[in-house]
């Protein structure tokens, strides 16, 4: 496969230790480049043999973010449509598991003409190719491809012996990022340059030489650090970036652009490096999110809240709908599973707003359901997602509807009143992964609704990730005592929103609104949302 000529090609590999942000380093980068008139994309080789995170545990691997032709993906996918404001797909996450999957089912074919079929060459071949057909199909002027993990890792190995291949094979063309930790030990009160040699180290034994460096630190790295670091890792001291903890994710980008890391990337690959990268409007979003007019505290109720990056693209979404409304969100996250009649009222006393957060399975339903029950008998603003929506179905009709046991047949398959139910083009599926509704899908919405105030629009496209619906056969009973249905799929004729109509700001949508939520584009949904709640506060 030939190499786009104009596409310059990234690599962002870690050491010392995994989560020190290479998915945040990557986004920053690219935000300055793109910041500077480049088209750029980004890219994340997950070195694990799934095919892709949608059957991992979220206490496994985080949240799994849904791309807009229906790819279960890394989360690390969120932070590069929230920071670019662009939309991945299915070729921005490659696992282990899709590069064997491919590889195996060519040899099953006959396409490698009866040769042993091994990692080198055929395994990074097809990592390779996965690299560079994005910078082919779309011609960017970059393209950044982070590897997940840490060099030294067994399964990282592929990865890193691609990268050696593709640098000799691109030249000038390509670049090496390797992001590393400088701890700090208090005992001695010094910062530590060791482990970063040692990942170098490792890194060169592999045969890639690493032309940046990006020091993760808790302290501020002087000049004679900066110049042990450069000369024992082979690197100019220019290369050798600092990356100081702060207290956002969004101060990322300027901190890499104090740090001209954007410059040195231009230069090391004889590109313009004139003028400097526009950043107005991310410099107001930040000024907004560090100096709140208001203050609102929000409840999240779901059942994976001790890993916070479960509902990644939930929070990210409430923090830009925050500085949109001049307001920031305090988010308490709290456990479903710990949510019963006798503390809900005591458990939610002190929130302005509520959002009950998607999910599968029955464990914390109950919980989830009493939470939908409180904010609607207390006019608290309401807003459940996927299953936090089915959820205030389920409760609206056991209380209000009177429908003794009505529940999901996904929790209870004999329940009387099946008021969710499973899609029909589901119920003879028996593989697990990749076969739920997924990806984006139109929804029509009633130019007569709350809903329709927030969106302004009469056609939507938004993401979806489930297997079961509201049952239409219920439909006139909730819409005739008050529970609308304002958004439909124009195709499969399925509710994809309710809301109540004597309630302030109560809303329960099938989709995932999160993972739309932008920088740039904060979704309407979760700006509205916040704006209700700071009027309710």
């Amino acid at each position: 496969m030939g190499i786009a000529r104009d596409t310059k090609y990234i690599f962002v590999t870690g050491g010392v230790t995994s989560s020190l942000g290479k998915g945040i380093i990557s986004a920053s980068l690219a935000k300055l480049l793109q910041a500077r008139g480049y088209s750029v994309t980004i890219q994340k080789l997950d070195p694990y043999i799934n095919i892709d995170p949608g059957t991992l545990n979220p206490y496994e691997h985080g949240e799994c973010y849904v791309t807009e032709d229906g790819a279960e993906t890394d989360l690390d996918l969120g932070h590069y449509e929230r920071f670019l404001n662009i939309t991945t797909s299915r070729a921005n996450n490659i696992t282990t598991g899709r590069i064997y999957q491919s590889v195996i089912n060519k040899e099953r074919k006959g396409e490698y003409l009866g040769e042993t079929v091994q990692v080198v060459p055929h395994i990074t071949d097809e990592i390779k190719h996965c690299i560079k057909l994005l910078g082919e199909t779309n011609k960017y002027d970059f393209v950044l491809t982070e590897v997940g993990g840490t060099v030294g890792d067994i399964e990282s190995l592929p990865y890193i012996e691609a990268i050696r291949q593709l640098k000799f094979e691109l030249g000038k063309n390509s670049l090496a990022i390797h992001l590393t930790l400088i701890p700090y030990l208090s005992a001695a009160k010094e910062l530590k340059t060791k482990p970063t040699q040692h990942s170098v180290k490792t890194l060169l034994e592999y045969g890639v030489q690493p032309d940046i460096l990006v020091c993760r630190t808790e302290k501020t790295l002087n000049q004679s650090l900066k110049d042990k670091i450069a000369l024992f890792c082979n690197v100019d001291t220019s290369s050798v970036i600092e990356s100081i903890d702060t207290s956002s994710i969004y101060k990322v980008p300027l901190l890499m652009k104090e740090e001209e890391l954007d410059v040195v990337v231009l230069k090391k690959i004889s590109m313009d490096t004139h003028g400097d990268p526009d950043l107005e409007k991310w410099n107001t979003f930040l000024y907004r999110l560090e100096n709140p007019e208001h203050i609102v505290r929000i409840g999240l109720v779901g059942k994976y809240i001790e890993l916070i990056d479960a509902y990644k693209s939930i929070i990210e979404s409430l923090i830009h709908a925050g500085a949109t409304n001049d307001c920031k969100v305090e988010i308490k996250l709290l456990q479903s599973e710990r949510l019963n009649e006798k503390n809900i009222t005591k458990k939610l006393k002190d929130l302005s707003g509520i959002i009950v957060a998607p999910g599968f399975g029955d464990r914390g339903i109950e919980g989830k359901i009493l939470a939908a029950k409180h904010a609607r008998e207390n006019k608290i603003p309401f807003l459940g997602l996927c299953l936090g929506m089915q959820c205030a179905v389920i409760e609206f009709a056991r209380n209000v509807l009177k429908l003794k046991n009505a529940h999901s047949t996904e929790m209870n398959t004999n329940t009387p009143y099946p008021v969710i139910d499973i899609m029909e083009e589901q119920k003879k599926v028996t593989l697990k992964g990749g076969t739920m509704r997924l990806g984006a899908y139109p929804c029509d919405i009633n130019t007569q609704s709350k809903t329709f105030s927030i969106y302004k629009q009469k056609h939507i496209s938004e993401r979806h990730r489930h297997r079961y619906e509201f049952n239409n056969e219920y439909l006139s009973d909730f819409e005739n005592n008050g529970m609308k249905a304002p958004g439909i799929n124009p195709n499969a004729n399925l509710v994809e929103i309710v809301e109540l109509i004597d309630h302030p700001w109560f809303i329960g949508v099938q989709f995932h609104p999160e993972y739309k939520s932008t920088v740039a584009n904060p979704h309407p949904l979760f700006v509205s949302f916040v704006k209700a709640v700071l009027d309710h506060k």
